[in-house]
């Protein structure tokens, strides 16, 4: 198994974990609380990583700009999805982000001409459908099928960023080195993601009633819980974002990226283990793809 799905694979236990607390917190706090509690403590753990470890921001202009450019991106689609995550449903919503492990492999194979061997494509392409086959729902059989939950919109635009963003930041952490440049995306991530929040409060909230809106079901835990876990989020978050950048910097852009995108695994096993959400058949077939799909990419 190369270190690029090794390092995608602990990516995406990562960030399905980060998708299960923003879903819980998100309930508490809304969607643009948590992301600012997300981007502010990943942002303070990757600070002290760089005192650590002497490293500061890219020296390369090129490189910085490109990784704040990235940033600022990643904060659409942290806005994005975690407004999905509340809408719901948890089960359908990640999964669809999570197809942007699938337009990754397109564009690295267009854009940085990557190449996958036959099996790989295959394999690429299976889990993929996986995928989409669990972000979707049918009531009457296959002509009744049909894309569920009011957050599956804001799923696709995250789904967007998230393939631009991977693709973004795999040429200045070549260049420049991991650590700088998630250094200056957090950066910019975390700014504009508390501009946007500080925006938002100052003008009262007007027409940004989707990013400030708490679930009227909020389960058993309190205010102070639900920033509790926006934190540990944040921690999960920067996890595999490390090890997302140490992937990019030493395998191919496609394999990372998809193995990356396995997050909804975990988060679709959570939801149904706890939140009682139900999956249809295909959805289980979809989750089936996914496990194929990881097999046919790790052989040589």
């Amino acid at each position: 198994m190369s270190i690029g799905l090794a390092l995608g694979l602990v990516a995406a236990l990562c960030w399905g974990s980060t998708d299960v607390t923003a879903a819980l917190a998100g309930r508490h706090l809304g969607s643009l609380r948590v992301a600012a509690v997300v981007q502010l403590t990943s942002l303070v753990a990757i600070v002290a990583l760089c005192v650590i470890r002497s490293s500061g921001l890219p020296a390369k202009p090129a490189d910085l700009t490109l990784s704040l450019v990235n940033g600022i991106v990643a904060s659409g689609a942290y806005l994005s999805f975690f407004t999905a995550l509340r809408i719901g449903p948890v089960s359908v919503v990640s999964p669809v982000v999570a197809a942007y492990g699938g337009v990754t492999v397109i564009l690295a194979v267009l854009l940085r001409g990557e190449s996958l061997a036959p099996v790989q494509a295959v394999g690429a392409a299976t889990a993929t459908i996986g995928v989409i086959l669990t972000g979707l729902v049918s009531d009457r059989g296959w002509r009744g099928t049909r894309i569920v939950g009011r957050g599956v919109v804001l799923a696709l635009i995250a789904m967007a960023c998230f393939a631009v963003l991977t693709i973004g930041l795999s040429g200045p952490i070549r260049s420049s080195g991991w650590l700088p440049v998630l250094l200056a995306s957090r950066i910019a991530n975390a700014a504009t993601v508390w501009i946007v929040l500080v925006g938002v409060f100052a003008t009262h909230g007007r027409g940004a009633a989707p990013l400030l809106a708490v679930a009227t079901d909020r389960g058993p835990i309190s205010r102070r819980t639900g920033i509790t876990v926006a934190i540990i989020g944040g921690l999960l978050d920067i996890t595999g974002f490390v090890a997302f950048a140490n992937g990019l910097e030493q395998a191919p852009t496609w394999i990372v990226g998809l193995a990356s995108s396995f997050g909804p695994v975990v988060t679709v096993l959570v939801a149904v283990a706890i939140w009682g959400e139900r999956l249809r058949p295909n959805q289980w077939l979809g989750l089936a793809g996914i496990g194929v799909g990881l097999v046919a990419v790790a052989l040589p």
